[in-house]
């Protein structure tokens, strides 16, 4: 039998740790606690974790810079917490690489909700792989199997979960109009709610990762008024 997934999570409020921990636990996952960035990589030294509900106001290095280091090395799924009210918050962290992100206080049935449906999207990746191991457009190679996108000099350049998801949605249909809706629905599933903002934002980081010049995006075309198509010629292996 597969182990059950393991969070976890960071944030410097103990009750708020003891928390989650009681929700996450009756519901069945493994889940380890940290207060801070140091006892978070200590955790990943330590042990395989599923994914991380990483708190946006922490002591010493906050939540962002945090995801920001994860994300340079990591596809590990990401989840923010946050008790701020602004955006602009929101939209940072998903810039930097989190696939998600929740405003305090939250309830525990949504916060599960999301947890689960972020780590779903993980997991229906891999029959994608039995259909194609690679696809290769313009200068790129995004293997499949190892879920790695390779630029044609040999680099390796890391994806998030949600970047990952949302390349697999324009690979798999290139040249075809896909509405922000369409998107949300393919790339992040239904749990994202109408946030059509977190779509802009994923395609703003996928297009600094993979065009020749961000500000003039020649494989990722905004339609105006329709949402995004994905322009480049698409060849499976």
């Amino acid at each position: 039998m597969a182990e059950s997934p393991h969070i976890l999570i960071v944030d410097d409020h103990r009750e708020i740790r003891e928390l989650v921990t009681r929700a996450l636990t009756k519901e069945g996952f493994r889940v380890t606690s940290a207060a801070d960035g140091r006892a978070m990589h200590k955790a990943l030294a330590d042990a395989r974790i599923d994914l991380i509900l990483l708190d946006l106001m922490l002591p010493g290095e906050d939540g962002l810079s945090l995801c920001r280091a994860l994300r340079a090395k990591s596809d590990i799924p990401i989840i923010m917490l946050t008790a701020k009210g602004d955006e602009i918050d929101r939209v940072i962290g998903l810039e930097l690489g989190a696939d998600d992100y929740m405003p305090k206080p939250f309830g525990s049935r949504e916060l599960i909700a999301r947890i689960r449906a972020v780590l779903r999207r993980g997991r229906q990746a891999e029959p994608m792989q039995k259909a194609a191991a690679q696809y290769r457009f313009d200068r790129w190679r995004l293997d499949t199997a190892a879920r790695e996108l390779v630029r044609e000099d040999g680099v390796t350049v890391p994806l998030s979960t949600g970047e990952y998801d949302l390349l697999m949605a324009f690979v798999e249909r290139p040249q075809r109009v896909l509405s922000r809706e369409q998107l949300l629905d393919l790339a992040r599933g239904r749990a994202a709610a109408n946030f059509d903002r977190a779509i802009d934002t994923q395609v703003s980081r996928l297009r600094k990762k993979i065009e020749r010049d961000p500000a003039d995006p020649k494989i990722i075309k905004t339609v105006w008024g329709g949402g995004y198509t994905f322009t480049a010629a698409v060849s499976a292996q």
